[in-house]
């Protein structure tokens, strides 16, 4: 009854070895540069510093630098899967950047219409007579 399991033990340990010998070669196996990833940050950041995000949105502007820094020193460590994690992340924060700044400049459009609206209806007022 004992011999059972041990059989089905034996037939499955070279199996077993096998799958281990893979997964730690797969480890060590290099994996290449993720230089599409930086691409991405390099232009995400080229593009924020385009529409002046270093005015607008500077902190996240200087952490997607930050982050993109961190990418390239990762590649030299060999640390491709964490270089590609900064590199994603750089982008994002140069994406959100960019979008921080379009709000703040659309806001400052808003604001100034506002305004410039408030001014024509004096200037009609005063033109029409109406005392309000």
């Amino acid at each position: 009854m004992n011999r059972t399991p041990r059989i089905l033990l034996q037939a499955r340990l070279p199996l077993a070895v096998v799958l281990i010998v893979a997964g730690v070669l797969a480890g060590c196996a290099t994996v290449p540069p993720p230089a599409e990833n930086l691409r991405a940050a390099q232009q995400a950041i080229a593009n924020a510093e385009r529409v002046e995000a270093g005015r607008y949105a500077a902190a996240d502007l200087s952490s997607a630098r930050t982050k993109l820094a961190s990418a390239d020193a990762a590649v030299t460590e060999k640390k491709m899967t964490l270089a590609q994690q900064f590199a994603d992340e750089s982008r994002a924060e140069a994406e959100l950047a960019s979008a921080k700044t379009a709000v703040t400049k659309a806001n400052a459009v808003n604001d100034e219409m506002k305004r410039s609206t408030g001014t024509l209806v004096e200037e009609m007022k005063r033109g029409s007579g109406d005392k309000q």
